[in-house]
């Protein structure tokens, strides 16, 4: 039968949990970022809409694809013998579960020491809502929900497409996360540039997200409530993705997580997901560890697979 690359993604995930992501000089996230950066100036100048929309349907369409044909051409070029480890190192640079739990972390180390202003300016560095005026609750519950999400996208996202098409698939479905974060906004002129790069990133993200409410579930303690939570939450949420994850987090973690947040001094009111009590401080770490446990199964389970069908 023909194999997997169930090992490498396995080896990757491990990879990063101890070495965690490269320099941003050698990332190639952060190469795609630039490139993405550079083609929005000249995009965004046009002032008809369809014509801007006409050049986010083209970068939606290149990005992922340039990045699919260069590292699959990447790995054809590298001998033989050095591919398998190139295939990890690649499928790692996708994966955040180390930085991530870092990023997290650090917001939990400065609640610990009563720094309320450092933590929501930590926080802040890695969710899009204004973090000036949270209370030290909605610090706890930016940092939980922002685990919960990019658990789905920045970690189980690369998995799933590196084990079905190797580092070249893991490395596309980056560039339409990537595009997603830069220009899909619902505003302005992004509203005709991001939405094409938007719609593909809501696509690539339906299995991904329902699969992290799998292993969640499996990895909680707490199946039945977990996957519970998420199936009742989860389709209310105005993201088709985002709160399947958050709520199954909610549900695991016995938390509600969700309600309003401000964006740009504008109130934007969103849905409460789970019925559990308001995160404090140490829930961060327990999203954490969640995340932790349900991306090792993910692995071992990629690794079974991968190891099954080469026999």
């Amino acid at each position: 039968m023909r194999p997997t690359h169930g090992p490498a993604v396995a080896a990757a995930l491990l990879l990063d949990a101890l070495v965690g992501e490269p320099p941003e000089g050698m990332h190639p996230t952060v190469w795609m970022g630039r490139a993405t950066s550079a083609y929005e100036k000249r995009a965004l100048k046009p002032k008809d809409p369809r014509t801007r929309r006409a050049a986010g349907v083209l970068l939606a369409a290149s990005l992922p694809t340039l990045a699919f044909l260069s590292a699959r051409a990447l790995l054809g070029l590298a001998p033989r013998p050095l591919r398998p480890a190139l295939e990890v190192a690649l499928i790692s640079t996708t994966l955040s579960m180390r930085g991530l739990a870092a990023a997290a972390g650090s917001v939990r180390g400065e609640l610990a020491g009563d720094g309320l202003e450092a933590a929501r300016a930590r926080v802040g560095e890695f969710v899009g809502r204004d973090t000036a005026n949270l209370t030290t609750g909605g610090v706890c519950r930016a940092a939980v929900e922002s685990v919960a999400e990019n658990t789905s996208d920045g970690v189980v996202g690369p998995m799933f497409y590196g084990f079905l098409f190797g580092a070249p698939g893991a490395l596309a479905y980056k560039a339409m996360n990537t595009l997603d974060s830069m220009v899909g906004y619902r505003h302005g002129p992004y509203l005709e540039l991001g939405w094409a790069g938007a719609r593909l990133d809501d696509l690539a993200n339906l299995v991904p997200a329902r699969l992290t409410v799998l292993a969640a579930a499996a990895a909680s303690g707490s199946p039945a409530k977990t996957l519970a939570t998420a199936l009742r939450y989860g389709p209310l949420s105005s993201s088709p993705n985002a709160g399947h994850a958050e709520a199954a987090f909610a549900g695991a973690l016995g938390l509600r997580l969700g309600g309003t947040n401000v964006y740009g001094g504008v109130a934007r009111a969103g849905t409460v997901l789970g019925d559990g009590r308001a995160p404090v401080a140490d829930d961060i770490g327990r999203a954490i560890a969640l995340m932790r446990r349900l991306c090792a199964l993910l692995a071992l389970l990629a690794l079974i697979a991968g190891r099954g069908r080469r026999g």
